[in-house]
This record gives C-alpha cells, sequence and structure tokens, in this order.
C-alpha cells in the first residue's frame, strides 16, 4: 500500500492528503481487512497534543492525522508548501466513505453518541446511500471500560463483520479510543469529530462560507458557548501564536513525538 506522506506541524505529524487520498488509503485497508488508525484533526485536537505529550505520542502513533481544520491545512501550505486546496474535514470524509463502502460492499460500524443519534444516523445514512451495510451501531457508555468490559467489546466489534469502524466519541477520547485498539482490531478506525450528530440531524452545520473561511470555530461557539468557550477562545489564540513563532524559525515542538502513555483510559 502506498505510503501518504506527513509533515510536523507544531510536533504532530499530519497527512497532506485530500479527501482521495485519504478515501483510497482507508477503502483499501478495509478490503484487506488491515489495521488503520485514522483521525481527522482540527485544531482542538491538535492542540490536545501540543499541551499533552501523552496525547502528542498517541496522535504520533496514528496511521493518518488528516487536516480536518481550515487553520491546520493553511499551516501546512505555508510551512511545507504542501498546495493542499482543501481540508479533509471529518463529516465530508465520511460521507465518502460510505459511498465507497456501499459501491464495494463493505459493512461498516458506527460507535459513539447516544442510542438515539445512532438510529437516526443509520436510517439517515441507509437511505442515502443504497447498498450501504450497516454491521453494527454501538453507544458511548460515556465512561471508562473495566479491562474485561473492552475486551468483550473488541469482540463483539469483531464479530460483526464490519470492515470499518467510524468513530465519534469527541476529542480527544475518540483518538485515545483508536490508538489504544489500532493493533487489536483488524480494519480502519477512523475517527470523525462531530460527523454523527452532523450527519443525524442533530446538530447544525456552519455555512459553507464560514467552513471555507476557517470560521467554523466561531458558529459552533454561538451554538454551544457554554461547552466551547475554552476551547476556542483559548487554544486557538494559542494555536496561532504558535503557529507564527514557527514561522519565524522556533522548532521548540518538533524535536519531541511525545511521552508513551502510562496507562490505558479505555474510553467506550
Amino acid at each position: 500500500m502506498k505510503e501518504l506522506v506527513s509533515h510536523l506541524v507544531l510536533g504532530i505529524r499530519v497527512c497532506a492528503t485530500d479527501y482521495e487520498g485519504a478515501t483510497r488509503r482507508i477503502i483499501e485497508a478495509a478490503r484487506q481487512r488491515e489495521p488503520l488508525a485514522v483521525s481527522a484533526l482540527a485544531v482542538h485536537g491538535l492542540m490536545t497534543g501540543v499541551l499533552d505529550a501523552e496525547q502528542r505520542y498517541r496522535l504520533n502513533h496514528l496511521d493518518l492525522v488528516l487536516p480536518d481544520g481550515q487553520p491546520v491545512r493553511w499551516v501546512l501550505n505555508s510551512l511545507h508548501q504542501t498546495g493542499l486546496k482543501e481540508r479533509v474535514y471529518g463529516p465530508a470524509l465520511m460521507l465518502r466513505l460510505l459511498e465507497a463502502a456501499a459501491a464495494a460492499e463493505l459493512p461498516v460500524g458506527f460507535f459513539g453518541a447516544t442510542p438515539a443519534t445512532l438510529q437516526r444516523l443509520a436510517q439517515t445514512m441507509s437511505r442515502r446511500f443504497p447498498g450501504l451495510c450497516v454491521a453494527g451501531t454501538w453507544p458511548s457508555q460515556f465512561r471508562a471500560l473495566s479491562e474485561a468490559e473492552d475486551a468483550a467489546f473488541t469482540r463483539t466489534i469483531m464479530e460483526s463483520g464490519a470492515a470499518i469502524v467510524l468513530v465519534g466519541l469527541g476529542c480527544p477520547l475518540q483518538e485515545i479510543w483508536v490508538y489504544e485498539h489500532r493493533n487489536r482490531l483488524s480494519m480502519p478506525l477512523v475517527a470523525v469529530g462531530a460527523a454523527f450528530d452532523f450527519l443525524a440531524g442533530v446538530k447544525a452545520q456552519a455555512p459553507a462560507w464560514m467552513q471555507q473561511a476557517g470560521l467554523e470555530w466561531l458558529f459552533r461557539l454561538h451554538r454551544e458557548p457554554r461547552r466551547l468557550w475554552r476551547r476556542y477562545l483559548f487554544l486557538n489564540p494559542l494555536f496561532l501564536v504558535l503557529w507564527a513563532a514557527r514561522q519565524c524559525g522556533w522548532r521548540g515542538l518538533d524535536v519531541s513525538e511525545g511521552r508513551p502513555p502510562r496507562t490505558l483510559r479505555r474510553p467506550g
């Protein structure tokens, strides 16, 4: 399988690819029943790795970290001259993967969110992509699982026949789960952020012009200020400061891939 090229963005290896490249790589791995750990990261997800050495290690040991946010794409282009013309937005990537999975007769599974959201998601996606086989839907327990619970859940996924598992636990829990299960499940595990809520119609997406201008964060902050204000009013400015410092030649975050996690989290 052809390797995709990654570049350091504030110490995190981000793959310089587009929807076509990412979809092709994931579908290839699904056909071969090979493990592949994937996450589409916006600024918030990237900054969890910048600020936490253990999370940086997890992210740097995924197979594909994709530039979900426009600012992440801009940094790739400005620091590494990648020439990317679009980001790889989690919800849009998920739609492309489901379309390709339906055409290739590859069963998919959805892990995360609530039972009600998953039911709406499975129904909506099955109508949108005739022939799509949903092998399983597994809601989040919104807590850490015991070792026995986690082992049983892993067996459930394997026995479901799913060839791709889309993971919507929210950042950073979904990346932690994908990292911890990347060698235990022989299929692509793809963390897609808020895609479940958006595609199920539970939450509204920002207008296209705001997404293209890198202002999706402002739309989401307006919708959920109590939950998201710390994320956007602290992390976004810090990201810009670190980006500017890197442009001026500072490479402090590029020298360490992070620290191996001392314990398993087992989010579920």
